[in-house]
């Protein structure tokens, strides 16, 4: 289809501290015991997308990524791994690559989205319409701790998240209008030239956006060259080419752009025929309309460029990791209802124990959890809706339920974990009881130490 893929997979997330560190970065945090990056590389790879850049917020881990990536899908993917400076933000990341970037239209694609959405659909709605954006929505996904607890979990139930003011034409194929991060809980404010267009609107806050665009390349390159303080495509880039998609230049009988503020007048007589509005749903639109003149003569010839999105069906599982939370909610998702994004083969009792993990006497791995390769558990254990990572050590009488464990942790007699993260290497001695706490990579919680709701970890600058 000509399009270019690059995803965007961040670097050393300061909101997912103390999760990530200098030897793991954001792309290779594990769900389910995979690095997160893996799932957006294997959805490309499903659907013949092969060629990519891989964008890596600094040096080091860009020099991660790429060793992880040559090594996991040498002879399956041809992937450019490209770093650029850190905190550029998504539209600093591809002004930063704009060189490499030649192909007629853009598929961007978050590195920490989990989902079964297929991005050729989104691809094939921008060349159906021929926009310059296109944007993947889904439905929001539901936040916070499950039955048993979760990470940093204070209210007990599970609730969609508030990620978006959304504004869409009645075909539900054109994006009018989007608030996003603190704009949500301001007033909506709408074009005036958006709402004589279209009469009416459809107002959604249930949807996400999951930060996969198909992009005019031409169109991405000058407003990034023009906005030199644009950081973000979904704060900044999206909502501008939202707000600007009907004030586009007057091509005919001479008048200038309605945005040097020289179309004004002419524009007010403007008359556009309630018949004329949403005639069909995509040819014509209420982009492509001629606007009548004073006598209703077609006078003048309107140059606009369409926003439209792709709402994938909210049997889709969409998710992207960008906080300590959504970590803890997507290795629950993925191990339970949306085990299908695993990649394992689940067991009659709804789990995966490795051929190599060792269990010991009376312990008990329940439904929706997974334990890696050579790990071992001492007796009267119990896991619950939990992921255990590889080559872990857990003496006997140890309590897991709604945590996630990562590689070569140790873990003393009698510890009780719940609702908890535990990077790697860590190790947690006799008697630790530790709830809705995350644990840095390395840590040492010594002997009977309890926690609740804490962050604990070893002082190191990323």
């Amino acid at each position: 289809m000509d399009f270019q893929v690059v995803v965007l997979a961040g670097g050393f997330s300061k909101s997912l501290v103390p999760l990530v560190s200098k030897e793991v970065p954001k792309a290779l945090l594990p769900v389910a015991n995979r690095p997160v990056l893996s799932y957006v590389l294997d959805l490309l790879e499903q659907k013949s997308l092969k060629d990519l850049i891989v964008v890596v917020e600094g040096e080091t881990a860009a020099l991660s990524v790429s060793a992880w990536i040559s090594s996991t899908y040498i002879d399956r993917l041809h992937v450019e791994v490209a770093a650029v400076p850190e905190d550029v933000g998504t539209a600093g990341a591809i002004r930063a690559i704009h060189h490499r970037l030649t192909a007629k239209d853009i598929l961007v694609v978050s590195g920490d989205l989990v989902c079964d959405v297929p991005p050729g659909a989104v691809a094939a709605a921008h060349r159906r319409h021929d926009a310059v954006v296109t944007a993947l929505l889904c439905s929001a996904p539901v936040s916070g701790p499950s039955d048993s607890g979760s990470s940093g979990a204070k209210d007990k139930a599970k609730k969609p998240g508030r990620y978006n003011i959304i504004a869409l034409d009645p075909t539900k194929q054109f994006l009018l209008h989007i608030a996003a991060g603190a704009e949500v809980e301001k007033d909506i404010r709408v074009q005036k030239s958006i709402l004589r267009a279209v009469s009416q609107m459809e107002i959604r806050s249930d949807l996400m956006d999951a930060h996969v665009y198909a992009f005019k390349r031409s169109i991405l390159q000058d407003v990034l060259n023009q906005k030199e303080t644009y950081q973000s495509l979904r704060r900044d880039v999206l909502p501008y080419l939202v707000r600007s998609q009907l004030r586009s230049e007057l091509l005919s009988n001479g008048v200038q752009s309605e945005e040097n503020g020289n179309g004004k007048d002419a524009m007010q007589n403007v008359k556009i025929l309630p018949s004329q509005l949403l005639a069909n749903a995509s040819t014509p639109s209420f982009h492509e309309l001629y606007p009548l003149g004073p006598d209703g003569s077609a006078s003048m010839t309107r140059k606009t460029h369409k926003c439209c999105v792709y709402i994938a069906n909210k049997s889709k599982y969409c998710a992207r990791l960008n906080s300590i939370q959504a970590f803890s909610d997507i290795n629950r998702d993925v191990v339970g209802d949306a085990n299908h994004l695993s990649g394992y083969s689940f067991s009659v009792h709804n789990n995966v124990i490795h051929p190599s993990a060792v269990l010991g006497s009376k312990t008990t791995v329940g439904p929706q959890c997974v334990l890696g390769d050579g790990s071992q558990m001492g007796d009267k254990c119990s896991v619950k809706k939990s992921v255990i990572g590889r080559h872990c050590r857990i003496g006997s009488n140890v309590k897991v339920v709604s945590s996630v464990i990562m590689d070569h942790v140790t873990i003393g007699d009698g510890c009780s974990i719940q609702g908890s993260v535990i990077c790697s290497n860590v190790q947690l001695q006799d008697r630790v009881i530790l709830k809705d706490c995350q644990v840095g990579a390395g840590f040492v919680v010594t002997a009977g130490s309890e926690y609740k709701a804490e962050s604990l970890a070893k002082k190191e600058k990323l």
